[in-house]
């Protein structure tokens, strides 16, 4: 895997993944900032819930579930010195879908959380304490 990241001005970035995808990164206007992008620790959190529903939409598929949209609403708290590292962060699932079972929702958040999820994986070794709950909502 590759990436590259380039300085624009001031304290904004575009980094560029190895498929050619480039994201702007910016500072608050605190540090000099014009909130042209997200913040690079944005960027991870949002990492991690990408990761997860990447996993959660794929376990469900395989168990056949009717699934017809699958969000990640994550809350995340930092140390408040520096470096400022994620402490501890939520990940709520909101699933929906027709006749989607609970128990099958229930067992692909347990494997993306202890088996598959990458990002999860290395932030959980790094000490931050992750959680993660679910809601199914029936699809009209």
């Amino acid at each position: 895997m590759h990436a590259s990241v380039r300085w624009l001005e001031n304290v904004a970035f575009e980094a560029k993944s190895a498929s050619g995808h480039p994201i702007i990164m910016d500072g608050s206007p605190e540090y000099g900032g014009e909130n042209r992008g997200a913040r690079p620790m944005e960027l991870i959190l949002m990492g991690l819930g990408g990761c997860a529903s990447f996993d959660i939409v794929t376990i469900l598929k395989k168990a056949r579930q009717d699934i017809t949209d699958v969000r990640c609403e994550l809350q995340a708290e930092r140390a408040d010195s520096i470096p400022a590292v994620f402490t501890k962060i939520h990940l709520h699932f909101v699933v929906s879908g027709r006749k989607v079972k609970p128990n099958q929702v229930e067992k692909a958040v347990h494997l993306s959380a202890e088996k598959y999820c990458s990002a999860s994986k290395m932030l959980m070794d790094g000490g931050v304490e992750i959680t993660h709950d679910f809601e199914v909502i029936e699809a009209e």
